[in-house]
């Protein structure tokens, strides 16, 4: 077994383990400062909205001499708008211009095939209208509120209100930090980049929900017992899952950093970087809070009721008369059994054992 394989192995037995829980406030005070970072980004900056969000019109040229800076240059001069300009791969210039109707797009035409030396039946022109975009950010918002109802009805049905919400609270944190780096980083928001969000949602929900499943299944009955309490068998679901979280985190990043880093970066095919951004971000942001953030509310919830109450005290009554006695006892913090210690009177019994490594 590889060692990788050997310390998963050893984490789901619980016999290491890293105290997730008892650190709570160093990750949500970290997820508070990326999350305010995010909104002031947005509300200083803003986002960078393509074309099928804003109108504009989009000239595809056939290949030509001229540099990507120089056709940007050509394209803002013939429309008085800002311009972006990818370089496709056989050489052909995909000029993007917003804000422009039928007839500027015309003018604009025009101007180019003059100034790139092409015929100017040769330019492609498509003209997107402001109300199309319109209609897919309205759908996209109504898609996205009819998932957050689903899965918050879903979550409570299989599992509890505390999970749901816990889940709601980490995917909003995910969606906000994921918009927060796209204006940060002035990435232009398109279709795909809703797509990208979408998908997102979905994941992170998945890695939230194998914890949940777990903490689930090692806390039932969890009041019979006077070993655990809540936040230790959270802690131990945690780092049960937590090796199988981060192989399938990092799987799933290595194809979409493909994408944005070589595809986008290196290659300089641009149209990518708009679905691989969210993706990359997203799927790092999803795995962080289903570690760091999800499971730790459900904890702080549940501790709040008047059982697990009554379990905490139980549970610290029965370590502190243990110790008392030289007994046996357990890490509060990640509930994983520290060296067995035998006690004078288990020795005249003649039951004294080798302490456990």
């Amino acid at each position: 077994m590889s060692k990788l394989g050997d310390l998963g192995a050893r984490l789901h037995r619980g016999e290491v383990g890293y105290d997730f829980i008892g650190n709570r406030k160093i990750w949500y005070g970290l997820s508070v400062l990326i999350t305010i970072t995010a909104i002031v980004a947005l509300a200083v900056r803003g986002l960078n909205m393509g074309i099928e969000f804003q109108g504009g019109a989009v000239f595809t040229t056939p290949k030509s001499d001229v540099s990507v800076s120089q056709a940007q240059e050509y394209a803002e001069e013939a429309s008085g708008h800002d311009a972006i300009v990818q370089q496709l791969g056989n050489g052909s210039l995909r000029i993007q211009v917003g804000g422009l109707d039928t007839e500027q797009s015309d003018q604009v035409r025009t101007e180019l095939a003059k100034d790139l030396n092409v015929p100017e039946d040769k330019i492609a022109a498509e003209l997107v209208g402001p109300s199309w975009g319109e209609q897919i950010a309205n759908k996209a918002w109504t898609g996205l509120g009819v998932f957050m109802i689903l899965v918050v009805i879903y979550l409570a049905i299989a599992f509890e209100w505390r999970m749901a919400v816990a889940a709601l609270i980490a995917l909003i944190h995910d969606l906000t930090i994921t918009v927060g780096i796209y204006s940060l980083v002035g990435f232009e928001v398109t279709v795909g980049t809703v797509i990208g969000l979408l998908t997102i949602l979905g994941y992170s929900l998945y890695d939230t929900v194998v914890v949940f499943d777990s903490l689930k299944e090692q806390t039932k009955d969890i009041t019979k017992q006077t070993r655990f309490t809540f936040s230790e068998m959270a802690n131990r679901s945690i780092n049960g899952t937590l090796v199988r979280s981060i192989n399938t985190t990092v799987v799933a990043l290595l194809p979409v950093a493909g994408l944005l880093f070589i595809g986008g970066g290196v290659l300089g095919a641009g149209m990518l970087n708009d679905i691989s951004l969210s993706l990359f971000v997203g799927l790092a942001a999803g795995a962080y809070s289903s570690i760091f953030i999800a499971t730790p509310l459900v904890a702080d919830l549940k501790e709040r009721e008047p059982a697990m109450k009554a379990l905490r005290k139980r549970v610290l009554a029965k370590r502190a008369s243990a110790a008392a006695r030289g007994e046996d006892g357990l890490d509060e913090g990640t509930g994983v059994a520290e060296t067995a210690v035998v006690g004078p009177r288990a020795a005249r019994r003649g039951r004294a054992q080798e302490p456990r490594r």
